[in-house]
């Protein structure tokens, strides 16, 4: 007698960072016959360029800062001096050595999630991945030469999570010296003496913040009315007057026309004429979708104007076998998004259980000092009435907890719910607002109301504790 077998669900997955790693993760748990490419290392851009080795660099930062700081607490370093007299040393940064450290931890990152994929049985191949048609990949090698072995894979479904690169200006192209992207930062040898940095969104704001508290003088040139456009107006204000009270030299309204290399350093032109001389520059404008050339438009992919990927939400694009996840798609660009989407994709592709993504629920963090974390619907958007919410906002400062730390700035935002107090979203501004918001992403994904928070009995003295009292200020009295 003949049996039939089952064929084993064929994927293909071009990009190996969060979105693409998670998907060849969750597909070969599933039992699908899984192949990853991925042109620079496993991890791809966010663990080799940008987010593992930039939030190294912010902790390096953050000891600095907290070294600084530490007077406020009646910690005092000093050494004896030849009169026996106290001296007080400064903070010295190796720069060198602080990003052979970040470098070297990105590496073994990248190689410890190429180790979990091979044991989790997907076949991992390096090079460059490229839709043919809307049913098989054509890979070649790192260098754009064809290879022999996996010329052309056909498969079932495919994930596309290609991430993106820095958007450079014309006229201030990197040349990885002087003028940098944030991924050539790391080239550094010593800490700047003059830090310009051209754009004052969440990268630009994290490496000015950065490169402040390690001693760079920094001038920080924004095109919009303030700090990290786009946020949350209360806390790009806290971020804006810190950064002024540590001496960064903060230009609002001002648009980099060039930045150009001198013999010392650099030359920034600003659009009103103005110019700004630096010993170094970081261009931070943004990035574009890397999903030129790899075959998309030609298998019906829709893309948007600027070259992203259209996808729904359970991150499936307008061809049904074809789904993309992270920084080259329409959602926003988070590891954390690009993760679940690669998730959600790989599971609806093979008939799993799938809960839609909602990205209002996303919790997102801006690593400045203090950070900034939010969860849920904005102000802005209760003030325009997209979402009827009663907004409490607490300064972090009356926290028993952030007085014994010496914490001055910052704030806990509630929003919740007009008539059933449900909280519907929050803002975070303190050191270490990453990890305090998760309190406030689970209440805003399970819906609870304030005071269901408020019954839930924090650590005293704590943090924490001021989410408690602000859920507790929002009571909702019930007839």
């Amino acid at each position: 007698m003949a049996y039939e077998f089952e064929r084993k669900q064929r994927i293909a997955v071009l990009g190996g960072g969060p979105g693409g790693y998670e998907a060849a993760i969750a597909a070969a748990q599933q039992g699908a016959e899984v192949t990853l490419i991925e042109r620079v290392g496993v991890g791809g851009a966010a663990v080799i360029t940008d987010v593992v080795p930039s939030k190294s660099l912010i902790a390096t930062a953050e000891a600095s800062n907290s070294i600084g700081e530490a007077t406020d607490l009646g910690v005092q370093f000093f050494v004896r001096g030849e009169l026996k007299k106290p001296l007080r040393p400064e903070v010295a940064i190796n720069l060198a050595a602080v990003n052979k450290r970040l470098l070297a931890l990105a590496r073994q990152q990248s190689e410890d999630m190429k180790a979990t994929l091979i044991r989790a049985g997907v076949t991992y191949i390096a090079g460059q991945g490229r839709l043919d048609g809307r049913n098989a990949v054509i890979v070649s090698t790192a260098d754009g030469t064809t290879g022999t072995d996996f010329d052309r894979i056909e498969v079932d479904t495919i994930v596309v999570s290609v991430g993106a690169t820095p958007r450079v200006i014309p006229t201030a192209m990197p040349d990885g010296e002087r003028i940098f992207s944030w991924t050539q930062l790391y080239n550094l040898k010593s800490v700047p003496e003059h830090l310009i940095v051209v754009g004052s969104g969440v990268t630009g704001a994290e490496f000015a913040s950065a490169y402040r508290a390690l001693g760079a003088q920094v001038t920080l040139i924004s095109s919009r009315d303030q700090v990290l456009p786009g946020e949350d107006v209360d806390a790009a204000n806290v971020i804006e007057n810190v950064f002024k009270r540590n001496g960064m030299v903060v230009l609002s309204k001002s648009r980099a026309e060039s930045v150009v290399r001198t013999d010392t350093g650099v030359l920034a032109t600003l659009s009103d004429g103005r110019t700004v001389e630096g010993s170094h520059c970081l261009i931070a404008v943004g990035s574009i979708p890397n999903t030129v050339g790899i075959g998309l438009e030609e298998a019906g992919v829709e893309l948007t104007d600027d070259g992203h990927i259209q996808v729904n939400r359970v991150a499936r694009t307008s061809v049904p076998n074809i789904y993309a996840a992270g920084d080259c798609t329409t959602e926003l660009p988070l590891a954390s998004v690009a993760s679940m989407m690669g998730r959600t994709a790989v599971f609806h592709a093979m008939g799993d259980t799938v809960n839609p993504i909602e990205i209002r629920n996303v919790a997102a963090n801006i690593f400045t000092q203090p950070e900034i974390a939010t969860v849920g619907y904005t102000q802005k958007q209760i003030e325009d009435g997209i979402a009827q919410g009663d907004i409490y906002k607490l300064p972090l400062a009356s926290n028993p907890r952030a007085k014994m730390m010496g914490i001055k700035d910052g704030f806990v935002k509630l929003f919740a719910r007009t008539g059933s107090g449900t909280v519907i979203g929050g803002v975070i501004v303190a050191p270490k607002a990453s990890e305090l918001i998760f309190p406030l992403a689970l209440a805003v994904e399970h819906r609870l109301t304030v005071d269901e928070v408020a019954r839930t009995f924090p650590v005293y003295p704590s943090l924490t504790g001021s989410i408690t009292d602000a859920a507790r200020a929002m009571h909702v009295v019930h007839n």
